[in-house]
């Protein structure tokens, strides 16, 4: 006969209260002579993060400086979870926005009210995780990108808060917010738009291995796109089923990386499957007119948009810029946040001794 116990721990691994979002649970089934016995552990996580001393001081003068430097949030970078309700009542009506490196770290943030990003950029600077967390809540409209916030993070002890930044959206952001996709008008669903420019902007970013990259996506109206382009050569996704060839799969997206790195562009259906790679194309760019600057690869984004009724997104090879295209004009246009630097061995030959 199977029986149940239950054990409950009521406090951290550092002697203090949490709440409950951070407890985990365990089960485990043991077998003593003949009975079964099911044990659930219920133990909260070994890190918590605590809204006190350096981190509650902190949140308070950012509350105190919103008035005067006319903040629209508060955005806080975390490396595990912590009170949520207690930000959220010593907050108010004063919008919250928590940012961590997972949505785990972040379970249980929504429910007390506040916003909630998750970065997944583990192996990054705090400066990069702190600015892709005001991309993503810019891009989710968490944030107007022409407010000013006040950000709480950690610079100088891991997994802390004990530094405080005044930002301006407005200088600080490239990335695209869901009501400027709304402006286009396309039949692409604003899902599948959202997912290519943030994979566009991401490679516009951080290039590969420390090289900068160049490529095209060309989303919708797949039928007259592929009659319009052709193979030059080795497709790189052919043979592929539809799921290992679906834009939502993070592992089709880093391989996606890797062959934006080969000449020609990708055409992606309206639900965010790539139907071809490295493809030539075809239409004409002669009733188009782009500004001075811009090489072979934005004029063949321009034309198969002028020739189509799909949004072509460019990627400039030089400095990162992501250009949407449609209708052969550049309707939206977004710099990279920040390209990583790339650090080589400072070569030295010493002079000859001279005689």
């Amino acid at each position: 006969m199977a029986q149940h116990l239950v054990v409950a721990c009521e406090k951290s691994f550092y002697d203090a209260p949490v709440p409950l979002s951070v407890f985990v649970e365990a089960s485990q089934q043991l077998t003593v002579g003949s009975s079964r016995i099911h044990v659930r552990l219920r133990l909260p996580m070994k890190k918590t993060l605590r809204f006190a001393g350096n981190f509650a001081e902190l949140f308070d003068v950012a509350l105190r400086l919103i008035p005067s430097v006319q903040a629209q949030a508060i955005l806080v970078l975390i490396e595990a979870p912590t009170d949520w309700d207690e930000i959220a009542a010593k907050a108010g009506d004063i919008p919250v926005v928590m940012a961590a490196d997972s949505a785990e770290l972040l379970e249980g943030a929504e429910e007390a009210g506040l916003s909630a990003v998750a970065i997944d950029m583990p192996k990054s600077s705090v400066h990069d995780k702190l600015s892709q967390g005001l991309l993503e809540a810019a891009a989710e409209d968490m944030l107007h990108t022409g407010s000013n916030v006040i950000a709480l993070f950690g610079a100088f002890e891991s997994g802390g808060i004990d530094s405080l930044s005044i930002i301006t959206l407005k200088e600080h952001l490239g990335r695209l917010t869901v009501r400027d996709l709304r402006q286009l008008e396309t039949s692409v669903p604003l899902e599948t738009l959202q997912s290519v420019v943030n994979l566009a902007v991401e490679i516009g970013r951080e290039g590969r291995e420390g090289k900068p990259v160049g490529t095209i996506f060309v989303v919708g109206d797949q039928r007259k796109v592929l009659s319009l382009s052709h193979p030059q050569g080795f497709d790189p996704v052919k043979g592929y089923n539809r799921k290992e060839r679906d834009l939502r799969n993070a592992r089709v997206r880093e391989g996606v990386k890797e062959i934006a790195q080969m000449d020609g562009a990708f055409v992606i259906s309206s639900d965010g499957i790539i139907l071809g790679a490295c493809r030539y194309i075809d239409a004409s760019a002669q009733a188009i007119t782009l500004s001075k600057g811009l090489g072979s690869r934005h004029w063949a984004a321009a034309a198969i948009s002028h020739a189509s009724k799909a949004i072509a997104v460019a990627v400039s090879e030089s400095d990162g810029t992501v250009r949407l295209f449609q209708n052969g004009e550049v309707m939206l246009r977004i710099e990279p946040a920040r390209r990583p630097i790339r650090w080589k061995e400072y070569e030295y030959e010493p002079p000859e001794a001279s005689d």
